[in-house]
C-alpha cells in the first residue's frame, strides 16, 4: 500500500512526541474543539502507527481486558465505547465493565479512523528538542533521528517513558549471567516461552506480577511469587473519588508540592491485584502451582551456571531457572534526556523526580507540554491512566486553541 503521509514541513504549530493512548486522546480532543488543527498536527512515534507499545504490552502479558471501566478511552464522548460495544455485550468485564483488550483496540482504531488519523503518524524518533527562547514568540526546534529539524511553536511531550525500578540486589550480582535469566516485566513476552519444568521467581506484589505468574503456569513452570508487603486486593489503582471533585478538589487546593506528591504515593499505595487476579492465583496456590510469600524480601541472588540461587529476609534459599522484576516503574523528569536542554533554558521546581508545570501543563515559561505520569502533580495519582489522558487533555486543549493563554501572551504561574 502507497504512504500518503505528508512530507515534514520546515515549520508548524504543534507536535506530539508519541502516539499511546495519551496522544490519541489529545489529538481527539483538539480536534473536536478546532478542526481547523487538523494540517497543523504533527505526531512522532517510530513505530509510525497509534497505540503499538501498549498494544504489545498487552498482548505479552496475555492482559484479557483493562482495569479501567468503559467511559476511560481515547475518544471525548465518555459513552462511544458503550455504543461501540452494543453487539459485544460479553466482551465488558464486570464489575464496571471493563473493556476486553481485543474490544478496546477495535475501538481505538474506530476512533482513529472517524478523526481521519491513519496516516497522522510520522515513523521517526525525535532525538532532541532544542528551546529557541525569545521574548515574544519562543519555539521549539525537533531533531529526528534521520537528521531533519522542524520548528514547533508548541510541542506536547506524551511518550509514557518511565525508569525501570531495579532492585539493589540485581546490581550487586557480580558473576555474569544470561540476560534473559533474569529481566524486568517490561521485557517478557509470555507469547515467546515454553516453561516446562521450570522454576520462575516473579518479585513484586501489582497486577503485572499476578499476569505474569498465571501466564508462566500455563506454559508449565512452578511459580514462586515474593511481595514485600501483603497481597493488596483493589479493583482499581487508585479509589474512584479520584477521578472527580471528591478527592481532586482536596488535591488542587494544596500548594505546597511536597504534600501533593505524598497524596499520590498514597493513593496508587504500590501495587495491587484485581480480586479476579487474586482468586486466580489463590486457585493456583490450591493446585500446588504458586507458592506466595508476602512480607519478604529477595536478598541476594547468585548465578550458579544453570540455575539462580536466591536467598530471602525470611532466612529461607531457593533455586530458579529464571527471575522476571514485576518492581515497577519510576516518573522522574530529570533522567529523561530529551527534556534536558529545556530544563536548562527553563529551570523549573522538580520534586522527587516530578516537574511542577503550569495549570495547562506546561514547562513555566516555556510551550512545552507535558502528559501521562509526568504531570502528576497537576493532574493527580491517576495520572499515567486512560483517565489521565482525559484530564490532562481538558487542561492542555484551552492552552492551544485560545490565543489569550498562548504564552507570547501571558506568563501564567
Amino acid at each position: 500500500m502507497e504512504d500518503t503521509r505528508p512530507s515534514l514541513p520546515t515549520k508548524t504549530d504543534i507536535a506530539i512526541i508519541g502516539a499511546g493512548p495519551h496522544a490519541l486522546t489529545l489529538v481527539t480532543h483538539l480536534l473536536q474543539k478546532r478542526q481547523t488543527m487538523r494540517g497543523k498536527i504533527l505526531v512522532f512515534d517510530p513505530s509510525g502507527k497509534w497505540i503499538t507499545r501498549w498494544q504489545h504490552q498487552f498482548a505479552a502479558l496475555e492482559i484479557p481486558h483493562l482495569r479501567s471501566p468503559a467511559v476511560h478511552h481515547p475518544d471525548p464522548n465518555p459513552f462511544a465505547l458503550r455504543k461501540f460495544a452494543e453487539s459485544r455485550a460479553g466482551e465488558l468485564f464486570p464489575p464496571y465493565d471493563l473493556p476486553g483488550t481485543q474490544l478496546f483496540q477495535d475501538f481505538c482504531q474506530d476512533v482513529i479512523c472517524r478523526f481521519s488519523l491513519q496516516q497522522q503518524v510520522i515513523p521517526q524518533a525525535v532525538t532532541r528538542i532544542q528551546p529557541l527562547p525569545h521574548p515574544l514568540r519562543p519555539r521549539l526546534r525537533l531533531w529526528l533521528q534521520d537528521g531533519q529539524s522542524i520548528m514547533l511553536r508548541r510541542v506536547v511531550m506524551a511518550t509514557g517513558n518511565c525508569k525501570l525500578q531495579i532492585p539493589d540486589w540485581v546490581t550487586q550480582i557480580e558473576v555474569e549471567y544470561p540476560h534473559d535469566r533474569i529481566c524486568h516485566s517490561n521485557s517478557v513476552d509470555l507469547r515467546k516461552l515454553r516453561l516446562t519444568g521450570e522454576r520462575v521467581l516473579i518479585v513484586g506484589g501489582g497486577l503485572t506480577s499476578g499476569h505474569l505468574a498465571v501466564g508462566a503456569i500455563s506454559r508449565g513452570a512452578k511459580v514462586h511469587l515474593i511481595m514485600r508487603r501483603h497481597l493488596q486486593q483493589k479493583l482499581f489503582d487508585a479509589e474512584p473519588g479520584w477521578l472527580g471533585p471528591k478527592y481532586l478538589k482536596e488535591f488542587f487546593a494544596e500548594q505546597d508540592y511536597e504534600k501533593r506528591l505524598a497524596m499520590i504515593l498514597e493513593a496508587r499505595n504500590g501495587g495491587s491485584m484485581t480480586p479476579a487476579i487474586a482468586m486466580q492465583l489463590r486457585r493456583e496456590v490450591r493446585s500446588g502451582n504458586l507458592r506466595i510469600d508476602e512480607n519478604c524480601q529477595v536478598i541476594q541472588a547468585e548465578w550458579m551456571g544453570e540455575n539462580w540461587r536466591v536467598k530471602c529476609s525470611d532466612g529461607s534459599q531457593h533455586e530458579y531457572s529464571r527471575i522476571w522484576l514485576s518492581t515497577g516503574t519510576k516518573f522522574d523528569v530529570t533522567s529523561e534526556v530529551l527534556l534536558q536542554e529545556v530544563l536548562e533554558a527553563y529551570p523549573i521546581k522538580i520534586v522527587k523526580g516530578l516537574p511542577v508545570l503550569d495549570e495547562y501543563l506546561r514547562v513555566p515559561g516555556c510551550e512545552l507540554f507535558l502528559m501521562g505520569g509526568l504531570a502528576a502533580l497537576q493532574v493527580g495519582p491517576t495520572a499515567r491512566n486512560l483517565s489521565g489522558a482525559r484530564m490532562a487533555s481538558e487542561k492542555i486543549v484551552p492552552a492551544i486553541v485560545k490565543p489569550t493563554i498562548a504564552l507570547s501572551h501571558s506568563r501564567s504561574a
